[in-house]
C-alpha cells in the first residue's frame, strides 16, 4: 500500500488533487412540465432518439455540463429548451434520487424538477436538437411504459403538483388577467381530479386576498358573471389550511 502524500497546505493538496482518482456517477435534471388543456390535466413527454431506452417516452432532460452549468436549476433551463423548445419562468425542485439499477450506462443521479406552464403562452419551437414531444394526460402518461424509473419520476411530480395545489396559489398562474371565480375553481378540480365545494372555495380565496373583485362582469350563459383578477405579488402564496374536499364527493382520496 503506497504511503499518503502529506500536503503542507490546502493550496497544494487541491493542485494535486485528482478527480479522476474516485469513480462518479451519472448526474441529469430531469423535468415533469404539466399544463392544463382541453379540460385535462397534461405533461409534456419527449420521445427518445437515442440509445438508451431508444424510442420510449420519458421526461425531458438530459446530463449536466459541468463547463456552462453554474448550478442545477441552470441545468434544468437548458434541457428544457433543448429538447423542448420552450422557456418556463417557473421550475421547483422535486427530490433528488440516485441508485445503481435506474440507468442501464451505470450508477446515476438525477435531480427532478417540475413546472406548471399556461399551455397557450408556451409553444413548443423545434430547433436542430429538440426531440419529437408531445401533451400527454396525466391519466395516459401514468399508464405508458417510460424510459428508465420516468414513471417514477411522474408519479412524484404529479404528487407535488397537487400537493401544492391544495396549499398554494400555484394554479391561479394559469389563468387570464381577468377570470370568474368559477374558472378558478375549475382549474383547481382539473388539476386534483376531484369537485370542490362552491362557497368554501370562494371563501378561501376571498378572504386570503388571493383575488379582487373588478367591477367589470361577462355573460357566462344567460347570467353575468364577476370578474376578477390574481390580487398578491407571486403563486407561491400559501394559505392558512389545507383545500379540503367535500365529505360527499364521489371522488374519494386514498390515505
Amino acid at each position: 500500500m503506497s504511503k499518503e502524500t502529506i500536503h503542507k497546505s490546502e493550496q497544494e493538496y487541491l493542485a494535486h488533487y485528482q478527480k479522476t482518482d474516485y469513480d462518479t456517477p451519472l448526474f441529469t435534471v430531469d423535468m415533469a412540465i404539466f399544463s392544463v388543456a382541453k379540460g385535462q390535466l397534461q405533461v409534456l413527454m419527449i420521445q427518445r432518439s437515442n440509445f438508451p431506452e431508444k424510442e420510449k417516452w420519458a421526461l425531458p432532460g438530459g446530463f449536466i455540463d459541468l463547463k456552462t452549468d453554474p448550478d442545477l436549476m441552470a441545468t434544468a433551463h437548458r434541457k428544457l429548451l433543448e429538447k423542448t423548445g420552450i422557456h418556463s419562468p417557473y421550475l421547483e425542485q422535486v427530490e433528488t434520487i440516485g441508485n445503481q439499477h435506474r440507468d442501464p450506462r451505470g450508477w446515476s443521479i438525477t435531480s427532478l424538477y417540475f413546472a406548471l406552464i399556461d399551455f397557450s403562452k408556451f409553444k413548443i419551437q423545434k430547433t436542430s436538437t429538440t426531440e419529437m414531444s408531445k401533451w400527454i394526460s396525466i391519466e395516459e402518461a401514468l399508464q405508458l411504459e417510460l424510459a428508465f424509473d420516468h414513471q417514477r419520476l411522474l408519479k412524484l411530480a404529479f404528487d407535488r403538483l397537487c400537493s401544492k395545489t391544495r396549499y398554494t396559489a400555484l394554479p391561479a398562474s394559469l389563468m387570464p388577467e381577468l377570470f370568474t371565480l368559477t374558472e378558478l375553481q375549475t382549474i383547481y378540480e382539473i388539476i386534483l381530479g376531484q369537485t370542490l365545494e362552491k362557497k368554501s372555495f370562494r371563501r378561501r380565496m376571498q378572504e386570503a386576498g388571493a383575488v379582487e373583485e373588478t367591477g367589470q362582469q361577462k355573460i357566462v350563459g344567460k347570467r353575468p358573471a364577476q370578474l376578477f383578477r390574481y390580487a398578491l405579488d407571486d403563486f407561491n402564496f400559501t394559505f392558512p389550511r389545507m383545500l379540503e374536499t367535500p365529505r360527499n364527493s364521489d371522488n374519494k382520496e386514498v390515505s
